[in-house]
């Protein structure tokens, strides 16, 4: 019950957050926003030294990434008293601001938000190497179409072909460099098709990793033909059928 009056109070300070940026919404309800600010500070705050508290490690808490978004989703406003003065109303705003951070506290009650986090971790390597792929492969490209197109079409340094070309490659386009040579065009074309291909590496690397936290396997080998590779709670062989021995 207490997760979900969370997840409630989390969900509504950040969409207060949002709201508050509007300024005809700010001008007609600036008072309310106000003291739903504070209900929520004083809220979050509670939990925050609560949690501190209960927990057998405060410190190692606190310094965790969960304890400085925590921190994070009150500082803001407990800051807002010693930044004082129409000088700093700019500095008072980016400390507001930091109030969206408070979304990041609703992984902490989401169950599957562990798993995607250890499947991201456990396929990063890949990742890495995908995005310097791309890297590598974006900036070929855009010196590429820099070599091939005038300067009336928009290409006039490498920086602005390598632009273009992440623009092209995400299926982006904005539209506003575009090739005017032929030769131009069959570049970009090949480049177009080839982003959808390159969009769905990443999700596959993730996906495959989810698969593999969600199914865990185990040591275990079948007796009859040594198939291995079996789930935790398998009881027979996925290859032969032959019941498995018991989980050591």
């Amino acid at each position: 019950m207490f997760d979900a009056i969370l997840l409630v109070a989390i969900f509504l300070s950040v969409l207060a957050v949002v709201l508050e940026s509007v300024g005809r919404i700010r001008l007609n309800y600036g008072t309310y926003f106000l003291w739903a600010e504070w209900i929520f500070t004083g809220f979050f705050l509670i939990e925050y030294i609560l949690r501190i508290i209960i927990v057998k490690k405060p410190l190692h808490y606190i310094k965790s990434f969960f304890g400085m978004v925590d921190l994070l989703s009150i500082l803001p406003s407990l800051l807002a008293f010693v930044f004082v003065g129409a000088q700093s109303l700019m500095i008072i705003r980016g400390l507001r601001l930091l109030r969206i951070f408070r979304i990041f506290k609703l992984t902490q009650y989401l169950g599957e938000a562990s798993q995607l986090s250890t499947a991201l971790l456990a396929s990063r390597k890949k990742i890495t190497l995908f995005i310097a792929t791309v890297l590598i492969l974006v900036s070929i490209l855009g010196a590429i179409m820099y070599l091939i197109e005038p300067p009336e079409s928009g290409f006039t340094d490498i920086p602005k072909g390598i632009y273009w070309s992440i623009v092209t490659l995400t299926t982006v386009g904005y539209g506003d460099i575009a090739p005017i040579t032929p030769l131009g065009q069959i570049v970009a074309s090949f480049i177009m098709i080839m982003g959808y291909g390159i969009i769905a590496v990443p999700t596959g690397i993730v996906t495959s990793e989810m698969n593999k936290s969600r199914f865990k396997t185990d040591n275990r080998s079948c007796t009859s033909c040594g198939a291995k590779q079996h789930g935790d709670f398998a009881k027979f062989c996925h290859n032969c059928g032959e019941k498995l021995p018991p989980v050591s």
